[in-house]
């Protein structure tokens, strides 16, 4: 739910843009942004209160004990009673990057997450010069489909791939998301962007929660924090290596002020695909190593 909220956002736009941007310009998209951050800040700042935060888990304790909770204050009480010497070596000990499969568990999978910065590096150029009319008019709306999909069936899809075994989830997921890149590589239509978004949008569904839970699942106890936040560094990493080359692939095969029909974004985005590939085929090669003695803590 949290993945799926997160995404709800990020469709928003999709809907202001177009009109805000047709009747004042892209500054008036950026003052209508600016001023739903400052109402943001404040809502958080009003309602977030600690009085809220500590009736909120009051009232879940009394609905269900959470386990994890309980877990988690014990692990800090324990901590409390550490020096600081013994609390540097417990975070030397258990500190993500001496763990090799964690590591490349999370590296592995930047080559599928480029697509991820396609959707804003690409995507909107590629719909806006490639196409006419209605969508080059609102590329917005269109680019921004994928996380509105993402609200709607990552909850629904992870409700059904529950029992699944989470690593052999992240194969088919990272395999369904990058596989339909290469309809792009048929060309533009309306019917290749809609296939590739709807697509992709269920490969991302199945796998992105799962990644999530993988890494909560793995790390050692009073550690989920920093494996959360190292789990991220990649996701960060992946949007400076593909910016990198992005734009030059665009001036290449979808340069501006060109006529689409002198275009070659079939080539662009057979390269996307092979590239986006890597990932699942590089889980499915590592699966026995991965798994061998593999235990969630």
């Amino acid at each position: 739910m949290l993945y799926a909220l997160m995404n709800l956002g990020g469709f928003l736009p999709g809907l202001i843009s177009p009109p805000v941007r047709k009747s004042f310009g892209i500054s008036g998209v950026f003052w209508v942004y600016s001023i739903l951050t400052v109402l943001g800040l404040a809502v958080v700042a009003i309602f977030i209160t600690k009085k809220a935060l500590k009736d909120a888990i009051d009232q879940a304790r009394a609905d269900e004990p959470d386990k994890t909770l309980l877990e988690k204050e014990e692990t800090d009480e324990e901590k409390e009673k550490m020096s600081a010497t013994e609390k540097m070596k417990f975070y030397l000990k258990n500190f993500p990057i001496t763990d090799a499969r964690f590591m490349f568990f999370i590296f592995v999978l930047i080559p599928v997450q480029t697509l991820f910065a396609h959707n804003w590096l690409t995507l909107p150029q590629y719909t806006s010069r490639a196409f006419d009319g209605f969508v080059g008019d609102n590329f917005e709306f269109f680019v921004n489909l994928n996380p509105i999909l993402i609200f709607i069936l990552t909850p629904m899809v992870t409700a059904m791939t529950a029992k699944k075994d989470t690593y052999k989830m992240m194969i088919i997921g990272t395999f369904i998301m990058a596989a339909p890149t290469f309809i792009l590589a048929l060309g533009p239509s309306m019917g290749t962007l809609m296939t590739y978004l709807v697509i992709m949008t269920i490969g991302e569904a199945i796998w992105q929660p799962r990644f999530l839970q993988w890494v909560a699942q793995i790390a050692p106890k009073g550690m989920t924090g920093i494996y959360m936040g190292i789990g991220q560094f990649p996701w960060f990493l992946t949007k400076v290596v593909t910016a990198i080359y992005s734009g030059w692939f665009l001036m290449q095969y979808c340069p501006a002020d060109t006529p689409p029909s002198q275009m070659n974004t079939e080539t662009m985005w057979f390269i996307y695909g092979l590239i986006a590939m890597i990932s699942p085929f590089a889980l499915l090669l590592a699966s026995k190593w991965m798994k061998k003695g593999f235990k969630t803590t």
